[in-house]
């Protein structure tokens, strides 16, 4: 069984091609973009050194259908998906911003908090609040989109200040943000689940707004289980989640934060099944629908044949 780390295709009409943490992408004639949601998985902004079977193909999967459940909402980059890794959407001009939102106290919110801040993204917090709490209302704490090294928190007002994003483009960001994620979390209360935080990315094509990337996906999305969490809060146990905290989770465990001279842990077969296992009980927990397991044999042959015969159709 083959799982995708890594992709060196070329294809008609490409004129470039970029490697991020998990995704390779292929400019095809300055016009589409050709993206191979790989088996790569990254903590603490680390690509850790092994992939992770069907990881790939439940984030691409997911992210299609509920980028196709939101368009009522906000257009979005996607032209096609002709693999279960692969997505071909239009080019977008991406803010420099991700649209962080969170509905729970949680993550990264939490080690914030529970180091004495009581502001996040220029976002105050009340005192008193323990981890995992829900919030008073969904706050947004974007962070900035860096190329190399750690995203960075960032306010609103700086946002504005340094004139990364305009004012009436902003307003508009936010209010898609609030809107996605209250959608996000009526789907997810139907399957049993919370909408703890997540993120959203947009660009900018002919003027227009439109929602790229991926949404709702255990990547980009803490989701706690709905059953039990009054309970669990109330006696101060940690709640059940899927999400990719487990992760960070084991590699805290093992002494590992992303920090200099820190080495990332021995990743064993067993811990990488258990991780793809993960990502397909979470795929089927959100969707309510069974995960059918793409043929990874030659799997890098299938993805090249179907981005080739999809290009062709354009």
């Amino acid at each position: 069984m083959d799982a995708i780390k890594e992709t060196h295709f070329h294809f008609p009409k490409q004129t470039n091609f970029y490697k991020g943490k998990v995704r390779d992408v292929y400019t095809i004639d300055n016009k589409y973009l050709a993206m191979v949601v790989t088996d790569r998985i990254s903590a603490f902004d680390v690509v850790l050194p092994e992939p992770i079977p069907y990881k790939g193909q439940v984030l691409n999967q997911i992210a299609a259908k509920f980028l196709h459940d939101t368009s009522d909402i906000v257009p979005n980059w996607v032209v096609s998906v002709p693999d279960p890794s692969v997505t071909i959407g239009r080019i977008c001009d991406p803010f420099k911003v991700e649209m962080v939102i969170r509905g729970y106290l949680a993550g990264h919110a939490w080690r914030e908090y529970s180091s004495g801040k009581r502001e996040v993204c220029g976002v105050s917090l009340p005192e008193g609040l323990k981890e995992n709490d829900k919030l008073p209302a969904p706050i947004i704490t974007p962070t900035t989109k860096a190329s190399v090294g750690h995203d960075e928190d960032i306010s609103k007002e700086q946002i504005l200040e340094r004139g990364i994003v305009s004012a009436e483009d902003y307003a508009q960001l936010e209010k898609y943000t609030h809107a996605l994620y209250q959608r996000g979390t009526e789907i997810a209360a139907k399957r049993g689940l919370i909408l703890v935080d997540t993120k959203y990315e947009f660009g900018k094509a002919d003027g227009k707004i439109y929602l790229i990337d991926e949404i709702h996906t255990p990547d980009s999305s803490r989701y706690f289980y709905k059953e039990g969490y009054e309970e669990r809060q109330k006696i101060n146990e940690p709640q059940k989640q899927l999400s990719k905290e487990f992760v960070r989770r084991w590699l805290i465990e093992n002494g590992f934060q992303g920090k200099d001279g820190q080495v990332v842990p021995v990743m064993t077969k067993e811990i990488v099944n258990s991780i793809s296992d993960r990502y397909i009980e979470l795929f089927e927990q959100i969707t309510g629908e069974n995960f059918v397991k793409s043929d990874n044999d030659s799997v890098l042959s299938r993805v090249e044949g179907a981005i080739n015969k999809a290009l062709t159709a354009l």
